[in-house]
């Protein structure tokens, strides 16, 4: 095993949380610590880490080899992701899909001045999914791909619904139709639209004097979040949240069902079950981010996907180990 890889982390909510946690389990890895906006004396880190505030990220370009960004998609990751690849490797979990491409332009234009790499949407879906749906596209060319989510709790989702005017906190599950996927499964190759596949529900706790009427027709109609979709608004009180919605479970499928000769159907299946949609994530970017490493120590810089990244790379034992150990 080489050298120790040296991990920031921007941001400490339950993404930031998790990627303290993945570390833990990274014996290869080391924390150098948590950067955060809040006073990160009001921190309560586990295992002695040490925390920072957000300002002081700059002084330690020397001391960290992957900064993980912890932001929400909607508003932190596309102001802290191009500035923070001018100074340092990064991983994201941005998961807005529509625009991920112009985000992947204005990460890659800094990091590539810089010569730093830096990996965006990473996670599960974008992530995950993404290399499987690829996959899947590549080895049955005749077929048709479908993707469902949940039944879970959305963190961007969630993030987005937080974030509207009126609104003191909530969040968001995305429910699959049970049978859509048994029509998939069973290779149909059905013809799917986007409310057809899934239906949103949220949980919202309504600040004192917020319109809810207002909260409502906001949140259905936010684009590339809720208004492809039927979604259900259901206002609670702060205790029944506490009480009934702290967890955060998730998962979902993807399929590939095709032909690859007229007499022989094809359908390939991953699935995801998820007792935490956070810590699972924070997985992911952690793996990523000794890819992001490996590749930079390489001299692949600029933006990256997951598309971008060969599976060895993923993982810490030798190109020899994995060889014979696992092909």
């Amino acid at each position: 095993m080489g050298a120790t890889i040296r991990i920031g982390i921007a941001g400490y909510g339950n993404l930031g949380r998790g990627v303290q946690a993945a570390i833990a389990k990274n014996p290869d890895m080391e924390l150098v610590g948590v950067f955060t906006r809040r006073d990160p004396a009001t921190l309560s880190l586990s295992g002695g880490a040490s925390a920072f505030h957000m300002d002081e990220l700059a002084r330690h370009t020397d001391d960290i080899d992957v900064l993980i960004l912890c932001g929400g998609s909607k508003t932190d990751l596309p102001e802290q992701g191009p500035l923070l690849a001018s100074q340092f490797n990064t991983v994201d979990s941005f998961d807005t899909h529509a625009k991920i491409p112009e985000h992947f332009a204005a990460v890659d234009a800094p990091a590539t001045a810089a010569g730093k790499t830096a990996l965006i949407s990473a996670g599960w879906d974008p992530g995950m999914f993404s290399i499987n749906r690829v996959y899947g596209e590549a080895l049955v060319p005749d077929g048709q791909t479908y993707t469902f989510w949940g039944r879970g709790l959305s963190q961007g989702h969630s993030d987005a619904i937080r974030r509207v005017p009126g609104v003191a906190a909530g969040v968001q599950y995305t429910i699959p139709s049970t049978e859509a996927i048994a029509k998939v499964r069973a290779g149909e190759r059905p013809t799917l639209s986007t409310r057809e596949k899934h239906v949103r529900e949220c949980f919202v706790v309504l600040e004192d004097g917020a319109n809810a009427e207002n909260v409502r027709e906001s949140i259905v109609t936010m684009e590339h979040y809720f208004d492809q979709y039927d979604t259900t608004v259901n206002f609670i009180d702060a205790a029944t949240l506490a009480s009934e919605h702290s967890s955060m479970p998730h998962g979902g499928f993807v399929f590939r069902s095709g032909n690859t000769t007229d007499e022989h159907a094809q359908v390939i299946e991953y699935s995801l079950t998820l007792g935490s949609n956070p810590e699972f994530t924070s997985s992911v970017l952690v793996a990523y981010a000794r890819a992001v490493h490996k590749m930079n120590q390489a001299g692949q810089v600029g933006a990256k996907t997951v598309f971008d990244v060969a599976p060895g790379l993923l993982s810490p034992r030798s190109p020899e180990q994995l060889r014979a150990e696992e092909l």
